[in-house]
């Protein structure tokens, strides 16, 4: 019933219109919905420069969608969202709600400030198909392990898409509030140094989905973990940003069989498992899911600094790594099996603490989810959920040839290696010098590092007291 004249709806991580159920409640509460933005220079401080370029892309699609409608202020959100409230009139604030550990504590304190106001925060759904912590075993303790998690997620569901568009809503021009709250322009985007980003926005969501569904979806099972073809999806990046929902990816899944479409619901539902697990265990952003690992014994020093800066510069003698590490830096985006590879290279074959790795990756990329980036550094690591280090030690001369049979991959980023043929490219130190030309020498053995790292397990295992992995 509608009740108010106006209602704020604050975006956050959600910036669309289509399926955006916190959208269909303030219409349902109010005549009016002011839309607003809040540049929250905590969050601003903490992205890197494709993050905030990508989330600058996005508001000015979502503000031209609403037809130069969306208020977007700069400040802490705990002041500027109750003066915006207080300004427009409004009972009730909306949003999605934030699941992250900084979100969670955020809308707590917002929600504190806008009760003294006699205002409302009010959360509906979630970036997720299914909101985290809802998904438990039946004693109601969470999931630590994927597959159990992954039935359970599909046996509980998720509703069907929210009827939403920009017609939903009688948008409240937000030029009468100027006098006392004045909006600013999306700000100029960072120098992202010749760093090439996907399209923004909630269309061009749509558009690279649609894409997948007509050619891309009955072969993404065997596509996927071939970096040197176009076979993922690329939906990454607007998921993180709320550019379309994983409730509309499901729907439009439903009719659909095959193992390619199996495939891409897995990997939602892991998505969905580390924002779960993120839930349950928000220090994990930060520290060992298994504190077992705090233990782990990390190379330190000159030396280590030197290694991590090859890997970040991607010149680590591996070719594959390498150009996982150059594609991150040019693209902003790094695929999924590189990432893997890379992420195991830096901790099993330089022995560097997963915390470097991850926040080198939030760094650069545009589509850093804090749940996903994390639990997944973990994952490789042998430190999180789902662990099991012992055979998730990957060896990145056959990693690369086994998924990069040809070496297009590695040639598309390392051009000092595009003279070698096919696969010969993943083991350029079997050529001379004048053909490998600048591209270096492996900074380690990668066999020898391996025994290391098995060696470095054994202690956390071997130690009194302690519980096999």
């Amino acid at each position: 019933m509608v009740t108010d004249e106006v209602a704020v709806l604050w975006f956050r991580r959600d910036l669309r219109l289509h399926d955006h159920p916190a959208l269909l409640a303030a219409t349902r509460q109010a005549r009016h919905v002011l839309a607003l933005y809040v540049l929250d220079d905590a969050l601003l401080e903490r992205a890197g420069a494709a993050r905030v370029a990508f989330a600058y892309r996005c508001l000015r699609e979502l503000d031209r969608d609403l037809d130069g409608r969306l208020l977007i202020v700069r400040g802490d959100p705990a002041r500027v969202v109750p003066e915006v409230a207080r300004a427009c009139s409004a009972s009730t604030v909306h949003i999605t709600a934030d699941n992250a550990p900084y979100g969670r504590t955020r809308d707590g304190v917002v929600a504190r400030e806008l009760t003294r106001l006699g205002i409302e925060l009010k959360a509906t759904g979630s970036p997720y198909a299914v909101t985290p912590g809802r998904v438990c075993k039946d004693n109601g303790q969470p999931y630590r392990v994927f597959t159990p998690f992954s039935r359970a997620w599909s046996r509980h569901g998720w509703p069907s898409p929210a009827p939403t568009g920009v017609d939903s809503a009688r948008w409240f021009d937000p030029s009468d509030l100027h006098s006392e709250v004045p909006g600013i322009a999306v700000p100029d985007e960072p120098d992202l140094a010749g760093m090439r980003l996907p399209t923004a926005g909630e269309r061009a969501a749509h558009a690279v989905w649609q894409e997948f569904l007509a050619t891309g979806v009955t072969d993404y099972a065997e596509r996927r973990d071939r970096p040197d073809r176009p076979g993922t999806t690329r939906l990454s990046v607007y998921l993180r940003w709320g550019c379309i929902h994983p409730r509309t990816l499901l729907a439009d899944l439903s009719g659909i069989s095959g193992e390619g479409a199996a495939a891409f619901r897995s990997e939602l539902a892991w998505r969905e498992f580390h924002a779960d697990v993120l839930w349950h265990h928000p220090d994990a952003a930060r520290q060992n899911l298994d504190r077992r690992f705090d233990r782990m014994r990390h190379d330190s020093g000159p030396q280590a600094q030197e290694a991590f800066d090859a890997w970040c510069a991607g010149c680590t003698g591996y070719p594959v790594v390498d150009a996982g590490m150059r594609q991150l830096r040019t693209e902003g985006w790094m695929h999924n099996r590189i990432r893997m590879v890379a992420a195991s290279f830096l901790v099993k074959d330089l022995h560097l603490p997963w915390q470097w790795g991850a926040r080198h990756f939030m760094r650069y990329l545009v589509d850093g989810d804090l749940a996903s980036n994390q639990l997944n550094w973990q994952w490789v690591a042998g430190s999180g959920s789902d662990a099991a280090p012992y055979f998730r030690i990957f060896n990145p001369t056959i990693q690369g040839k086994r998924f990069d049979p040809e070496g297009e991959f590695v040639r598309t980023y390392v051009p000092e290696l595009r003279g070698l043929p096919g696969s010969a490219v993943h083991t350029p130190w079997r050529v001379t010098a004048e053909r490998r030309g600048t591209y270096p020498l492996p900074i380690v053995e990668h066999d020898h590092e391996r025994r290391e790292a098995l060696r470095r397990y054994a202690e956390l295992t071997s130690a009194p007291g302690a519980a096999q992995p």
